[in-house]
């Protein structure tokens, strides 16, 4: 990973992983890029694709475990990312196997 894109995921992590010190958080980069593409802004979403490109937000809405997307989000970048066809079916978002949890 680059200087700039480590910088960059230390920035959003500080902004949108709050839970988290933002050095443990970039451990998981792709949580960090979900969380921005979830909660971000349009200026932190262009300065991400800026930095890292289209293919770790790809990456981010293949690797999504429950609860890292809206609907409404999950809707958007499907179609943003051409992971969806304009007249095609949106896949399904991720869920909780509440039966494999437990």
């Amino acid at each position: 990973m680059t200087v700039a894109a480590t910088d960059e995921l230390l920035r959003d992590a500080a902004l949108y992983i709050w839970w988290e010190k933002p050095v443990e958080a970039v451990r998981r980069p792709l949580r960090v890029v979900a969380q921005v593409m979830n909660l971000g802004d349009y200026d932190d979403v262009l300065r991400l694709i800026a930095v890292l490109g289209l293919t770790p937000l790809r990456e981010a809405m293949r690797s999504a475990e429950p609860g890292w997307f809206t609907e409404r989000s999950w809707h958007y970048w499907c179609y943003r990312l051409g992971i969806t066809a304009p007249d095609a079916e949106i896949p399904p978002m991720p869920q909780r196997d509440f039966q494999r949890d437990s």
